[in-house]
């Protein structure tokens, strides 16, 4: 039960009840507003208090949490008593700036993957059209002053 008043565990305790309060202070008030006649306040009296109950679902799910430690701590003395010898763990290297996953969370650490090397392509056959249209950006690029209407056309062989 420490792990209940401890300074984090009270901010979510009263963050918790304040969240709660509110939504449902504001479920009240759609349901006044909708009894006055504003028909789009019949929805918001329901939602309101759908998300007082996800708070507390949230906040049973944080309480269930910050017990378990303690039930899986006493479970293991008692495992610890009855097995005479337990099996060694394998260490493992930690990850840089994190710490070791939960087992059986399904979470694992990166594994770096070689890249493979990129397969050169066959040339493709030549376009026409790609052509002329490159050589037309390669002429305006030549005559920067130039207009689109004064490009002479498509050369044919070397410029």
């Amino acid at each position: 039960m420490r792990r209940l008043v401890t300074p984090p565990m009270i901010a979510k305790h009263v963050l918790a009840i304040a969240l709660i309060g509110g939504f449902l202070a504001l479920g009240w008030w759609q349901i006044s507003r909708a009894s006055a006649g504003n028909t789009l306040s019949w929805a918001y009296a329901i939602e309101w208090p759908v998300f007082a109950g996800f708070v507390v679902f949230i906040w049973y799910r944080e309480i269930k949490e910050a017990l378990r430690p303690a039930e899986a701590a006493g479970a293991a003395a008692a495992a610890a008593a009855a097995a005479p010898e337990p099996a060694p763990t394998p260490v493992r290297p930690p990850v840089l700036g994190t710490k070791a996953p939960k087992m059986g969370s399904g979470f694992r650490r990166p594994v770096l993957v070689p890249r493979r090397a990129a397969v050169a392509t066959a040339t493709p056959a030549p376009d026409p059209t790609l052509d002329e249209y490159n050589d037309y950006l390669a002429w305006l690029n030549a005559n920067p002053g130039a207009k689109a209407s004064q490009y002479p056309g498509r050369r044919r062989g070397p410029a």
